[in-house]
């Protein structure tokens, strides 16, 4: 008799059934990484913004003594203005991009782009990586625009009240939904070479850590022990490493999106319109240290925990939700 014939009904098996949710479990895995990277680094995220828009009430300090300045003035929750917006964002967002971001690179993707990255260096990840990063921007960047205004506000001067008034304000006054896209173009030309670099970075660095020194680095996936992956410590230190690459390439671009998504809020915004004004704007009145790379250090600063944080999460997320 042949085994799980008559004697009784085989089990099911278990893969099948964990493949047909994985999607739903690398969203959620996606979202938890973003969550937990941006709290981590909330209060350095509002003085990020701060200075790179060059708020009346900080513009004269540094990173640190507006660091200081802000709970002075605004209470310690000032240093979390913001924050809920983020919360609502950063959710889909980076459940969007981890995600997206396992589905591209399964998919081979026939651009120049595409062909001169795998000819000439072998490699995938720097272009699926940019299109999930592009991906998850344009299906959140309203809820960004509306961080930013929260969190550009001071203390006694409120244009916006929470949230909800704030995208009935921008709807209202500035042109509809067309509103919520002030700065696309600097965050989508930015985004490919941050999400590529920072991903590829990651990508290398294990890869090469693992190889090399598979006993030193790495150890067996909680969820399959034929899979070898970073130790935790490793896995931040690699992270970081990534992030503070990707940001320095970037972050002129940074510097300029804030600027656009500020919009009626600054009293130059009509000289920010399009992002090649604003770049120039911002070079020839504060120059390169003072205008475009304004808050780098607090960016190196919030960008490695934050980047570490987002990559460990999700390789820890991906072994509990059984990803591997």
């Amino acid at each position: 008799m042949a085994a799980g014939g008559a004697g009784g009904p085989s089990p099911p098996p278990a893969a099948p059934a964990r493949r047909d949710l994985y999607w739903l479990r690398s969203f959620v895995a996606g979202g938890v990484a973003g969550c937990c990277a941006k709290t981590t680094i909330a209060p350095l995220d509002r003085v990020k913004i701060l200075l790179q828009a060059h708020n009346h009430h900080y513009k004269h300090l540094g990173v640190f003594s507006a660091l200081c300045a802000v709970p002075k003035k605004e209470g310690y929750l000032g240093l979390y203005k913001g924050n809920g917006a983020m919360m609502i964002r950063i959710f889909p967002y980076g459940a969007i991009q981890f995600m997206s971001f396992d589905h591209y690179k399964k998919v081979k993707i026939y651009c120049s782009l595409y062909w001169i990255v795998v000819i000439r260096w072998g490699k995938r990840k720097a272009v699926t990586t940019s299109i999930s990063g592009m991906t998850a921007v344009i299906c959140t960047y309203p809820l960004d625009m509306v961080r930013v205004r929260l969190a550009f506000q001071v203390k006694g001067e409120h244009t916006y009240t929470g949230i909800v008034h704030a995208f009935k304000t921008i709807y209202a006054k500035e042109g509809g939904f067309r509103g919520f896209y002030r700065g696309l173009m600097p965050t989508i030309v930015g985004m490919a070479p941050y999400a590529g670099v920072s991903f590829f970075t990651f990508g290398t660095l294990k890869s090469v850590g693992l190889s090399h020194a598979p006993t030193l680095l790495g150890r067996p996936s909680s969820d399959n022990p034929n899979v070898l992956v970073l130790k935790t410590h490793i896995n931040l230190l690699c992270g970081g490493v990534a992030g503070a690459i990707a940001q320095t390439i970037s972050y002129p671009l940074d510097v300029t999106r804030r600027r656009m998504q500020l919009g009626t809020v600054l009293p130059d915004s009509e000289k920010c319109l399009t992002m090649l004004k604003t770049l120039k704007y911002v070079y020839r009145n504060h120059g390169i240290r003072g205008g475009l790379y304004r808050g780098l250090s607090l960016n190196y600063i919030r960008c490695v925990p934050s980047q570490a944080v987002a990559f460990t999460t999700y390789e820890l997320m991906k072994q509990f939700l059984h990803l591997n």
